[in-house]
């Protein structure tokens, strides 16, 4: 179907096996809230400029935790239907630009969140996009880092995000590469480059 079909339904398969109070990755928010973002992402065009200006961040919040209070079969199954067809995600092309990497990391949000997680077995289709996905919005997410940054797979792809000096080599799967360019710490990579470097990456800001 591709990556954000895919893991739009993964991600609602969890959502339901969950329930809407299961943590997630996302910093105050439990699996009601994580599902009333992605539901006002595609539904509610005037809180949508909240989600990246604090300014407006006040009207966001009002209008997501209206959609988090609705009974949680239907919140899911709108999650699950997605956008109507007049939305501009509605057209294949344009869902998996917009929304690969957001219900890819969401999902894991939620998977990483839980007792015992383990990484989900390779997918070559899957690792594909995240590694595109990764190396296309590290250049944004990786801004503020105060060192360079390379990332690398173990099978040697490798792509420079970030430049600077010193440089820190990251490694790991792909999609363990886009989690860490989206901020997340659940996630299994190591580090190659100078001790104090590393650790200077660690505690700068990753993500929007």
């Amino acid at each position: 179907m591709g990556l954000a079909k895919d893991e739009r339904q993964a991600l609602s398969d969890l959502f339901e096996q969950l329930g809407p109070d299961a943590p997630t990755l996302c910093e105050g928010w439990q699996t009601r809230d994580l599902a009333a973002h992605l539901v006002v992402r595609e539904h509610r065009p005037d809180a949508m400029p909240g989600i990246v200006v604090p300014a407006l961040a006040g009207h966001t919040q009002k209008v997501q935790d209206g959609v988090a209070a609705r009974p949680w079969d239907d919140l899911v199954a709108q999650v699950r239907r997605g956008p109507s067809r007049f939305w501009p995600t509605s057209i294949g092309p344009v869902d998996e630009a917009t929304n690969s990497a957001e219900f890819l990391v969401h999902h894991e949000d939620v998977r990483r969140a839980q007792p015992e997680w383990t990484p989900r077995p390779p997918d070559p289709s899957r690792d594909s996009a995240a590694w595109r996905l990764a190396t296309r919005t590290a250049k944004l997410n990786l801004r503020k880092s105060p060192v360079g940054v390379v990332l690398r797979t173990p099978d040697g792809q490798s792509a420079s995000v970030k430049s600077g000096a010193p440089v820190v080599t990251v490694v790991g799967e792909p999609v363990e590469l886009l989690l860490f360019v989206f901020g997340r710490d659940a996630v299994q990579v190591s580090y190659e480059g100078d001790d104090a470097a590393v650790e200077r990456l660690k505690g700068a800001k990753r993500g929007l």
